[in-house]
Protein backbone atom coordinates (compact mmCIF):
# COMPACT_ATOMS: atom_id res chain seq x y z
CA UNK A 1 0.00 0.00 0.00
CA UNK A 2 1.49 3.40 -0.47
CA UNK A 3 2.70 5.88 2.40
CA UNK A 4 -0.57 7.85 2.05
CA UNK A 5 -2.25 5.10 3.61
CA UNK A 6 -4.84 2.54 1.83
CA UNK A 7 -6.23 3.40 -1.46
CA UNK A 8 -9.73 1.78 -0.89
CA UNK A 9 -11.82 0.38 2.59
CA UNK A 10 -14.25 -2.55 1.90
CA UNK A 11 -17.08 0.25 1.85
CA UNK A 12 -15.49 2.82 -0.52
CA UNK A 13 -14.30 0.27 -2.99
CA UNK A 14 -18.26 -1.16 -2.71
CA UNK A 15 -19.26 2.27 -3.34
CA UNK A 16 -17.47 2.29 -7.01
CA UNK A 17 -19.36 -1.18 -8.33
CA UNK A 18 -21.22 -0.25 -11.15
CA UNK A 19 -22.88 -3.44 -12.04
CA UNK A 20 -22.44 -6.62 -10.28
CA UNK A 21 -24.64 -9.78 -11.20
CA UNK A 22 -23.50 -13.84 -10.26
CA UNK A 23 -20.93 -13.28 -13.16
CA UNK A 24 -19.21 -10.53 -13.02
CA UNK A 25 -18.50 -7.32 -11.19
CA UNK A 26 -17.62 -3.81 -13.25
CA UNK A 27 -16.70 -1.09 -10.90
CA UNK A 28 -15.55 2.19 -11.59
CA UNK A 29 -11.44 2.16 -11.32
CA UNK A 30 -10.02 5.59 -10.38
CA UNK A 31 -7.63 7.16 -12.33
CA UNK A 32 -3.71 6.72 -10.61
CA UNK A 33 -4.51 3.31 -9.36
CA UNK A 34 -2.43 0.28 -10.96
CA UNK A 35 -4.62 -2.93 -11.75
CA UNK A 36 -1.63 -5.02 -9.99
CA UNK A 37 1.46 -5.19 -9.07
CA UNK A 38 4.45 -4.43 -11.44
CA UNK A 39 7.81 -2.45 -10.68
CA UNK A 40 7.92 -0.34 -7.95
CA UNK A 41 3.61 -0.31 -7.48
CA UNK A 42 3.07 -0.95 -4.30
CA UNK A 43 -0.35 0.21 -4.24
CA UNK A 44 -2.43 -1.82 -6.53
CA UNK A 45 -6.02 -2.93 -7.55
CA UNK A 46 -5.29 -6.69 -6.49
CA UNK A 47 -4.71 -5.49 -2.72
CA UNK A 48 -8.40 -4.78 -2.61
CA UNK A 49 -10.10 -7.55 -4.52
CA UNK A 50 -10.69 -9.52 -1.57
CA UNK A 51 -12.90 -7.50 0.03
CA UNK A 52 -15.30 -8.18 -2.80
CA UNK A 53 -14.93 -11.91 -1.96
CA UNK A 54 -17.98 -13.57 -1.05
CA UNK A 55 -19.20 -17.62 0.04
CA UNK A 56 -16.18 -19.51 -0.32
CA UNK A 57 -14.15 -16.59 0.16
CA UNK A 58 -12.68 -16.20 -3.44
CA UNK A 59 -11.76 -12.64 -4.79
CA UNK A 60 -13.19 -11.73 -8.12
CA UNK A 61 -10.25 -11.62 -10.58
CA UNK A 62 -9.22 -8.95 -13.51
CA UNK A 63 -10.92 -9.96 -16.85
CA UNK A 64 -8.71 -7.48 -18.66
CA UNK A 65 -5.98 -4.19 -18.11
CA UNK A 66 -6.95 -0.09 -17.95
CA UNK A 67 -3.77 1.62 -18.14
CA UNK A 68 -3.18 3.17 -14.31
CA UNK A 69 -3.98 6.46 -15.11
CA UNK A 70 -7.13 5.74 -17.16
CA UNK A 71 -10.26 6.15 -14.89
CA UNK A 72 -13.51 4.07 -15.90
CA UNK A 73 -15.03 0.57 -16.51
CA UNK A 74 -12.94 -1.97 -15.64
CA UNK A 75 -14.29 -5.64 -15.22
CA UNK A 76 -14.12 -8.59 -13.27
CA UNK A 77 -15.14 -12.10 -13.31
CA UNK A 78 -16.69 -13.57 -10.29
CA UNK A 79 -15.46 -17.76 -11.04
CA UNK A 80 -13.50 -19.65 -13.83
CA UNK A 81 -15.81 -19.77 -15.81
CA UNK A 82 -16.56 -15.84 -16.42
CA UNK A 83 -13.30 -15.41 -16.44
CA UNK A 84 -12.77 -17.77 -19.65
CA UNK A 85 -15.81 -16.47 -21.20
CA UNK A 86 -14.68 -12.80 -20.67
CA UNK A 87 -11.50 -13.53 -21.78
CA UNK A 88 -12.47 -15.36 -25.41
CA UNK A 89 -14.97 -12.46 -25.69
CA UNK A 90 -12.32 -9.43 -25.11
CA UNK A 91 -9.84 -11.53 -27.57
CA UNK A 92 -12.57 -11.92 -30.00
CA UNK A 93 -13.95 -8.25 -29.99
CA UNK A 94 -17.02 -9.15 -28.46
CA UNK A 95 -16.79 -6.72 -26.07
CA UNK A 96 -18.20 -3.07 -26.59
CA UNK A 97 -15.83 -0.30 -24.95
CA UNK A 98 -16.29 3.42 -26.07
CA UNK A 99 -13.91 5.95 -23.99
CA UNK A 100 -14.14 9.29 -23.63
CA UNK A 101 -10.99 11.62 -23.65
CA UNK A 102 -9.83 15.26 -23.74
CA UNK A 103 -7.18 16.23 -26.47
CA UNK A 104 -5.37 18.93 -27.08
CA UNK A 105 -5.95 20.27 -31.00
CA UNK A 106 -8.88 19.21 -32.66
CA UNK A 107 -9.30 16.98 -35.48
CA UNK A 108 -9.59 17.58 -39.17
CA UNK A 109 -12.58 15.89 -39.66
CA UNK A 110 -15.39 14.98 -37.10
CA UNK A 111 -15.25 11.90 -37.07
CA UNK A 112 -13.01 8.89 -38.77
CA UNK A 113 -11.03 5.73 -37.81
CA UNK A 114 -7.39 5.97 -37.17
CA UNK A 115 -5.18 3.11 -39.03
CA UNK A 116 -1.97 2.64 -37.64
CA UNK A 117 0.18 0.07 -36.61
CA UNK A 118 2.02 0.12 -33.50
CA UNK A 119 5.15 -1.27 -32.32
CA UNK A 120 6.63 -1.43 -28.81
CA UNK A 121 10.10 -0.45 -28.84
CA UNK A 122 12.30 -1.97 -25.99
CA UNK A 123 14.63 0.40 -24.47
CA UNK A 124 17.41 -0.22 -21.55
CA UNK A 125 14.99 -0.08 -18.69
CA UNK A 126 11.92 0.89 -20.37
CA UNK A 127 10.43 0.47 -23.76
CA UNK A 128 7.62 3.02 -26.00
CA UNK A 129 4.98 2.08 -28.30
CA UNK A 130 5.07 4.25 -31.91
CA UNK A 131 3.25 3.96 -34.99
CA UNK A 132 5.13 2.06 -37.38
CA UNK A 133 4.37 -0.19 -40.56
CA UNK A 134 5.59 -3.32 -38.92
CA UNK A 135 3.82 -3.03 -35.75
CA UNK A 136 0.42 -5.06 -35.22
CA UNK A 137 -2.53 -3.61 -36.84
CA UNK A 138 -4.71 -1.40 -34.59
CA UNK A 139 -7.84 0.38 -35.48
CA UNK A 140 -9.56 3.27 -33.56
CA UNK A 141 -12.80 4.97 -34.59
CA UNK A 142 -13.22 8.53 -33.66
CA UNK A 143 -15.54 11.03 -33.15
CA UNK A 144 -15.95 14.63 -31.94
CA UNK A 145 -18.77 15.23 -29.25
CA UNK A 146 -17.61 19.05 -28.79
CA UNK A 147 -15.06 21.56 -28.83
CA UNK A 148 -13.37 24.42 -26.67
CA UNK A 149 -10.33 26.35 -25.98
CA UNK A 150 -8.48 24.64 -28.61
CA UNK A 151 -9.39 21.06 -27.14
CA UNK A 152 -11.76 18.16 -28.41
CA UNK A 153 -13.96 16.00 -26.62
CA UNK A 154 -13.48 12.85 -27.76
CA UNK A 155 -15.54 9.50 -27.97
CA UNK A 156 -13.09 6.41 -28.93
CA UNK A 157 -13.89 3.14 -29.90
CA UNK A 158 -10.82 0.87 -30.31
CA UNK A 159 -11.35 -2.36 -32.32
CA UNK A 160 -8.05 -3.81 -31.36
CA UNK A 161 -6.42 -3.90 -27.98
CA UNK A 162 -2.90 -2.83 -28.66
CA UNK A 163 -1.54 -1.43 -25.22
CA UNK A 164 -1.74 2.40 -25.58
CA UNK A 165 -3.57 2.72 -28.37
CA UNK A 166 -6.05 5.16 -27.83
CA UNK A 167 -3.05 7.42 -26.65
CA UNK A 168 -0.93 7.26 -29.23
CA UNK A 169 -3.60 6.70 -32.06
CA UNK A 170 -4.89 10.12 -30.45
CA UNK A 171 -1.28 11.68 -30.82
CA UNK A 172 -0.54 9.91 -33.97
CA UNK A 173 -3.31 12.54 -35.70
CA UNK A 174 -2.30 15.89 -33.72
CA UNK A 175 -4.09 15.61 -30.97
CA UNK A 176 -2.62 14.53 -28.02
CA UNK A 177 -4.75 13.80 -24.75
CA UNK A 178 -4.60 16.25 -21.98
CA UNK A 179 -2.07 15.49 -19.50
CA UNK A 180 -0.14 12.81 -21.59
CA UNK A 181 2.61 12.26 -19.80
CA UNK A 182 4.73 10.07 -22.71
CA UNK A 183 2.99 11.03 -26.35
CA UNK A 184 2.63 14.16 -26.26
CA UNK A 185 5.09 17.27 -27.43
CA UNK A 186 7.20 16.91 -24.41
CA UNK A 187 7.39 15.19 -21.17
CA UNK A 188 4.95 16.27 -18.62
CA UNK A 189 4.51 14.51 -15.07
CA UNK A 190 2.24 11.15 -15.35
CA UNK A 191 -0.69 11.46 -13.26
CA UNK A 192 -3.49 14.01 -15.45
CA UNK A 193 -4.54 11.69 -18.07
CA UNK A 194 -7.96 12.82 -19.61
CA UNK A 195 -8.79 9.49 -20.59
CA UNK A 196 -11.87 7.24 -19.29
CA UNK A 197 -13.13 4.08 -19.76
CA UNK A 198 -16.84 5.74 -20.40
CA UNK A 199 -18.83 2.27 -21.31
CA UNK A 200 -18.61 -1.18 -22.01
CA UNK A 201 -21.51 -3.56 -23.01
CA UNK A 202 -21.42 -7.75 -23.35
CA UNK A 203 -23.70 -10.78 -22.97
CA UNK A 204 -22.37 -13.39 -21.44
CA UNK A 205 -24.52 -15.83 -22.92
CA UNK A 206 -27.26 -16.19 -25.61
CA UNK A 207 -29.82 -16.75 -23.44
CA UNK A 208 -29.01 -13.97 -21.06
CA UNK A 209 -29.84 -10.24 -20.85
CA UNK A 210 -26.87 -7.73 -22.22
CA UNK A 211 -24.31 -6.32 -19.56
CA UNK A 212 -23.85 -2.32 -19.34
CA UNK A 213 -22.70 -0.24 -17.00
CA UNK A 214 -21.55 3.69 -17.33
CA UNK A 215 -18.59 5.32 -15.52
CA UNK A 216 -19.13 9.14 -14.45
CA UNK A 217 -16.34 11.25 -15.41
CA UNK A 218 -13.61 11.63 -13.03
CA UNK A 219 -13.10 14.98 -11.11
CA UNK A 220 -9.70 16.04 -13.13
CA UNK A 221 -11.96 15.56 -16.30
CA UNK A 222 -14.90 17.63 -15.58
CA UNK A 223 -13.90 21.23 -15.85
CA UNK A 224 -12.23 20.28 -19.45
CA UNK A 225 -15.06 18.24 -20.53
CA UNK A 226 -17.59 21.06 -19.66
CA UNK A 227 -15.11 23.77 -21.86
CA UNK A 228 -16.08 21.24 -24.55
CA UNK A 229 -20.15 20.98 -24.28
CA UNK A 230 -20.60 18.82 -22.21
CA UNK A 231 -22.84 19.49 -19.36
CA UNK A 232 -23.36 16.88 -16.89
CA UNK A 233 -26.59 14.75 -18.72
CA UNK A 234 -26.04 10.88 -18.26
CA UNK A 235 -26.58 10.34 -21.87
CA UNK A 236 -24.01 12.48 -23.01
Amino acid sequence: MSDAGPTFTPATLRARILHEDADVFIIDKPAGLAVHKAGRITDHLDLYLPFLAEGDGTPPRLAHRLDRDTAGCLVLGRSLWALKRLGDMFAAGHVEKTYWAVSEGVPEQAEGVIDFPLLKLLIPGAWNIVTHPTGQPALTEYRVLGTGNGRAWLELRPRTGRTHQLRVHSAAIGCPLVGEPYYGPVRVPPGNLHLLARTVTFTMAFDREPVTAVAPPPPHMRDALAACGWTGDSGR
